[in-house]
């Protein structure tokens, strides 16, 4: 395999080759490398908050079931019979205390434990004593206030650890209730003709804002007297192990304490009392971090928090170098009032929905992407090197830093792993 990117400071050059958006050879790397063992988001905790409550979910090219046992526990079971490996679940929702699988009947609690297995006189006595026909968790699923993640790799470092200076951002975004964030009904998915790592990249790529989504500005502009002038100004930052994020000011309203003049007067003096609450409870300046200023976070590999005018959590998937499924899911503060939910899921569906004034441009512009990589033979390099002059603790908002470092991260994976292949020869 050729090298994956051309890293030159002195030059100020960041390239990264066109055959990692197309190879089927760098995808199954990716499976075995990346997917098999990174932290992966599976859900929010409230999804499930009831005894019962169950998700089925497609987490790393898993079937997977986030469910809330019985005995308060919840878990990651993966969705498959141990007796022919059907789905045991086919249902997206739901409460159940028992999960039956339709093919021959086999029935297990929402723990995964086998209770039920028609014509049980076939089967040897003592079948499951050591428990290895229930149905198989996912031994490594932790969480961070409520973002809950699993792992298929046994030996991986902690999720803590794993997240490490990601997590002062997270906390900027659950902090903006006193009573933690709370995942909203239903889950938006959508496919893209595209490989996975353009939506990783477009997410925190704040150049591309103003001349892709110029139909929302244009729109804004005319409503909103805090859009007359959009500078997005603010700053690009490296996470460390692949993770990123751009902290900019916010040019729009935010339901969490930012006030615009498309908002009634009780709006306004509702937000003043929640701007002051954020104060006595973090300070002045944290406060206004907290209300004035957007986030867009990538978690590596594939979790993206758009804390912007909503706040939002997408994962995505590749089913072939150039497909990907993707899930959105938008959070709000718990108790927060009617009024302020509806106006931040008008700003959701607005600007993030799939059919909102950003998703379906950045769909566009990353398929106008991988439909010009068949020419990658002869055009064979990427150009991420915007703010390498100003130095990479020095990046602005609108800078490239941020995709940088998902590279940099990425390629320590794969040339790690093929730097074992060459050592075992």
């Amino acid at each position: 395999m050729e090298r994956i990117i051309q890293d030159n400071l002195e030059k100020s050059e960041f390239l990264v080759n066109r055959r990692v958006f197309t190879d089927k050879e760098i995808l199954a790397r990716e499976r075995a490398e990346i997917f098999n063992k990174c932290w992966l988001f599976i859900g929010h905790e409230t999804e499930i908050p009831e005894a019962g409550d169950y998700k089925r979910k497609k987490v790393g090219g898993r079937n997977l079931l986030f469910v809330h046992s019985q005995d308060g526990e919840i878990r990651a079971l993966f969705n498959t019979c141990p007796h022919r490996g059907a789905l045991v679940c086919r249902e997206d929702s739901g409460n159940s205390r028992v999960f039956r699988c339709f093919y021959h009947a086999w029935s297990f609690k929402n723990d995964g434990e086998l209770v039920g297995m028609p014509g049980k006189d076939g089967f040897p006595e003592g079948f499951n004593d050591e428990g290895t026909k229930n149905m198989k968790a996912v031994n490594r699923l932790e969480s961070y206030r409520g973002f809950m993640f699993v792992n298929f790799d046994d030996n991986a470092i902690s999720l803590d650890e794993y997240l490490g200076n990601a997590k002062e951002y997270i906390d900027l975004v659950v902090d903006q209730s006193e009573y933690g964030m709370e995942a909203l009904g239903g889950v938006q998915q959508y496919s893209v003709r595209a490989n996975w790592k353009l939506l990783a990249e477009n997410s925190v790529d704040l150049y591309h804002g103003m001349p892709t989504h110029k139909t929302y500005f244009d729109i804004k502009q005319a409503q909103d007297p805090n859009l007359k002038r959009v500078k997005l100004e603010g700053k690009g930052i490296n996470l460390g192990n692949g993770h990123s994020v751009i902290e900019y000011v916010a040019p729009w309203g935010r339901p969490v304490a930012q006030w615009t003049p498309i908002w009634d007067e009780e709006f306004k003096n509702d937000m003043e009392k929640m701007k002051t609450r954020l104060a006595e409870r973090f300070g002045e300046d944290r406060a206004d971090r907290i209300a004035n200023y957007n986030r867009n976070i990538v978690i590596f590999p594939n979790l993206v928090i758009n804390d912007i005018m909503a706040v939002t959590a997408r994962t995505f998937y590749p089913s072939s170098p150039g497909y990907m499924e993707v899930q959105g899911y938008s959070l709000a503060p718990k108790g927060e009032s009617d009024k302020h939910r509806l106006a931040r899921n008008n700003n959701f569906l607005e600007f993030l929905g799939p059919g909102g004034f950003a998703t379906p441009d950045d769909n566009e512009a990353l398929e106008l992407c991988q439909e010009a990589y068949n020419n990658n033979s002869e055009v064979e390099w990427n150009d991420i090197s915007k703010g390498m002059v100003r130095g990479e603790g020095n990046a602005l908002a609108t800078d490239e830093l941020q995709m940088r470092s998902f590279w940099r991260h990425y390629n320590s994976i794969i040339q790690e792993s093929l730097n074992k292949e060459v050592a075992h020869r």
